[in-house]
């Protein structure tokens, strides 16, 4: 193996951040939709295959820290993360501190009219690049069906 081989398999199994994003539009006041996800054991409701729980004293704003466990029975991956950023109604960051899922996750909303809200959902996540183009679709697509739900609630 050359150089520029030893190097293309060595990037590709580098952890290295990996972003994803979704939005999606929600017929409710931002207020009505902050309250809602500000709620964090509610979000086991909407998230595919997952229970939410708050695990610090502290159940808001910077400084919570929550686990979600996503998986059915005993077969799943536990997340845990701590609220970094918190900006009502407009933005949350979380880090994620778990031994398995690292990185940074964000919500954000944007007001469009006094009914309707932008809610962009986005992770960069800590990995070798060619996990992360196998795990992406399923993913993106959970997350996806997942954030469906929660706008399904303000219908």
């Amino acid at each position: 193996m050359d150089n520029y081989d030893a190097r293309c398999n060595y990037s590709m199994f580098k952890v290295i951040k990996n972003h994803i994003a979704i939005t999606l539009t929600i017929n409710a006041p931002i207020e009505v939709v902050w309250k809602e996800l500000a709620q964090w054991e509610k979000q086991s409701d909407w998230m595919l295959q997952t229970k939410v729980w708050v695990t610090s004293q502290v159940t808001e704003g910077v400084g919570t820290a929550i686990s979600a466990f996503t998986g059915m029975g005993r077969l799943g991956i536990l997340d845990t993360m701590e609220v970094t950023k918190w900006e009502p109604p407009h933005t949350c960051d979380v880090v994620h501190t778990g031994k398995i899922i690292k990185g940074t996750g964000r919500f954000h909303l944007r007001e469009l009219t006094p009914t309707s809200v932008a809610f962009d959902w986005s992770e960069d996540v800590d990995a070798p690049r060619i996990l992360f183009v196998l795990i992406k679709p399923a993913l993106f697509l959970g997350v996806r069906i997942s954030l469906a739900r929660f706008a399904r609630t303000f219908q």
